[in-house]
């Protein structure tokens, strides 16, 4: 049962400011800190979304008993749902894109799930189709979660992360930027703090064949919208390039080579511990999609949406290690690679 996941270790994830070059105080929402003891990176923000969908479908009158738990993703959405299905002893089938991280793919194969595989090329919508297609093939034998329709999704942002992003603040909080994927980190948490004052900004990778995994090209013609999303939860939705995604995760690398994180709030953690699991091999690296979310408040900066008292959270979705062979640091690389 070792990478199998603990339900008690799931949200409440710790708060951190982030040295960066803009006015508005910024922070980062640790988000591998879901789960952060288990290999391959820890755990990272689609850890909520698969427990709240695996606990809605157990509790559901349709029974699971004998019953393969299918889902598209990425990797860390497979990934948790993979360990959660573990943990109920559950069998868990998940596609994924042939490029995924190889952390991901371990993460998702040492919990005991199959993997299926899909051209990236053919993009997410090709993963949804795949696993409706089981579903049809043998609708008693598979359950599909689909993180793309299914309400719990956003619906654990609202009662989670959104809360806990407004109390770790002490309710100073003025803006949250997010990438869109399914939308439900966006749009749960604009639920929980559109009615306190707090403007959501959301981005999405500029084209279709991008590397920023988790988030999804939506606003092209013929391309899914997942119904989890609701444009009008966010101010506006804009694009970041692969490219820059990738330039601010080594800019943030580089800001914290030499420099101290100033844990703002440990969540349910200690504050030592969470000091111990912030970095990787000493390093402070995150995903791509971490560094979308910055390279987006750079540019509300720039456009004088923020000001020097504004402060903003963006979440960090999970760390550098499940992109081994990814150049997260800029080995051999200018900044503007």
């Amino acid at each position: 049962m070792s990478n199998a996941a603990d339900p008690d270790a799931v949200g409440e994830t710790p708060l951190v400011e982030l040295a960066v070059d803009v006015d508005p105080t910024v922070y980062g929402k640790a988000e591998w800190f879901n789960q952060p003891t288990l290999p391959h990176g820890g755990g990272s923000i689609k850890t909520r979304i698969a427990k709240a969908m695996i606990d809605a479908a157990r509790a559901s009158p349709e029974p699971l008993d004998g019953r393969t738990l299918v889902e598209a993703s990425s990797g860390n959405t497979g990934a948790a749902v993979a360990r959660f299905g573990r943990r109920y002893g559950l069998d868990v089938e998940i596609v994924l894109p042939d490029d995924a991280g190889a952390g991901k793919i371990a993460a998702i194969e040492d919990a005991g799930a199959e993997t299926t595989f899909v051209d990236d090329e053919r993009g997410y919508d090709a993963y949804v189709e795949r696993c409706r297609e089981t579903v049809r093939s043998d609708p008693d034998r598979y359950r599909y979660l689909d993180q793309y329709e299914n309400p719990a999704n956003p619906g654990v942002h609202a009662g989670t992360t959104g809360v806990e992003i407004w109390r770790q603040t002490d309710g100073a909080v003025t803006h949250f930027v997010a990438g869109a994927g399914t939308g439900g980190t966006l749009v749960g948490v604009s639920r929980a703090l559109a009615d306190r004052g707090v403007d959501v900004y959301g981005f999405e990778p500029a084209t279709d064949e991008h590397d920023i995994a988790g988030l999804k090209h939506m606003h092209s013609q013929g391309h899914y919208v997942p119904g989890t999303f609701e444009p009008r939860a966010v101010e506006t939705v804009s694009f970041v390039s692969t490219d820059t995604a990738y330039r601010y995760v080594r800019r943030l690398y580089r800001a914290h080579e030499d420099r101290r994180l100033r844990i703002v709030d440990p969540g349910q953690w200690d504050r030592s511990f969470v000091r111990d699991h912030l970095r990787v091999d000493g390093d402070f690296l995150v995903g791509p999609s971490s560094g979308a979310c910055l390279a987006k408040v750079d540019r509300l900066a720039e456009l004088g949406v923020l000001g020097a008292d504004d402060v903003v959270v963006v979440p960090l979705p999970d760390r550098g290690d499940r992109y081994s062979e990814r150049d997260l640091r800029g080995s051999g690389a200018t900044d503007d690679a």
